[in-house]
């Protein structure tokens, strides 16, 4: 392997994965690597997306640690490491998002006594979507927070509204935990996975590999009841009132040709948080913005770096 793929491909020296029991008794894998510096900088909680597992994030945790962050993230429950919810160990489901939530904020709540501060929360699409809602309900009180590609809104067909509607009639008409389509990230995508996610074709092989090297991380499709619960949450975070008398500055990264979510629904939730800075990609980048090719993910870690350091001081 190259020297990028043993930073992308090999847990760091140092770092520890370990399992949390959330208050309902379920096993969640987390993954903790503590800062070397004799003073920290503070410690970043990171939260990948739908069907992600922390592994696809380990560059990008270099590039922080080497700052001096401590880093921690955990897998969301019912995916990567943290158990399944649905029969089908390929099939992401969820019963409410609200599960999520309160997973979140429980971490939070033994995590952020025995971290290093400042404490900064950073979410990846489903991630950014849980942690602005989590946010907006007081469960985290980080001293800032940034949102790569944070899914307020999901495509769909005519509109969020009959997407929905589709999507119930869809859950109704069988098993709500059956798989909602065979591959990719969504329907009817005329594009190939890759293009949905990243223009790296790198970056984008890591998934793959760890997948091989753990099979039981990988996970596919969703079920039609978590589309419905996505469609349901995301709409609610988009009228929410609690989201304007949010306190916590946040820093919200969007790429306006995702294929994804809807750029449009993140620029109207931004518009609600009081304090929110807005940093725009063009074509340039697909949805995972922080494993994009080089030059869309140096100008994304730089406008973090930028931001934490006037807005996460000690």
């Amino acid at each position: 392997m190259t020297s990028a793929e043993n930073i992308r491909r090999a847990y760091p020296p140092g770092s520890e994965i370990s399992m949390w029991t959330a208050p309902d008794g379920w096993q969640l894998r987390r993954f903790d690597w503590p800062s070397a510096a004799a003073k920290p900088r503070g410690s970043i909680l990171f939260q990948a997306g739908r069907g992600d597992l922390f592994e696809k994030y380990l560059e990008t945790f270099h590039h922080w640690h080497d700052q001096g962050w401590s880093i921690s993230s955990f897998d969301w429950r019912g995916q990567g490491g943290s158990g399944r919810l649905s029969d089908d160990p390929h099939v992401g489901d969820i019963d409410r998002f609200g599960t999520y939530l309160a997973d979140f904020g429980a971490f939070w709540k033994i995590w952020a006594p025995t971290a290093p501060t400042p404490h900064v929360t950073i979410g990846h699409s489903m991630g950014g979507h849980l942690i602005c809602r989590a946010l907006a309900k007081s469960l985290a009180e980080p001293a800032a927070a940034v949102l790569v590609a944070p899914m307020m809104g999901v495509h769909a067909p005519i509109s969020s509204g009959f997407g929905e509607w589709l999507a119930n009639f869809a859950m109704n008409r069988g098993d709500p935990k059956r798989r909602a389509w065979k591959g990719n990230e969504r329907p009817a995508t005329m594009g190939s996975r890759q293009s949905l996610l990243t223009h790296d074709d790198d970056r984008y092989a890591d998934e793959p590999w760890w997948w091989q090297a753990h099979p039981e991380l990988q996970l596919g499709p969703p079920s039609w009841r978590w589309v419905v619960r996505a469609f349901e949450s995301t709409r609610r975070l988009r009228l929410s009132r609690r989201v304007k008398l949010m306190k916590v500055p946040v820093l919200m990264l969007v790429a306006d040709a995702d294929k994804l979510v809807r750029a449009q629904d993140e620029l109207s939730v931004a518009g609600n948080i009081p304090d929110c800075r807005v940093v725009r990609f063009g074509a340039e980048s697909a949805h995972e913005i922080l494993r994009e090719v080089d030059d869309v993910r140096n100008r994304a870690l730089g406008e973090i770096d930028i931001f934490l350091s006037a807005r996460a001081q000690q």
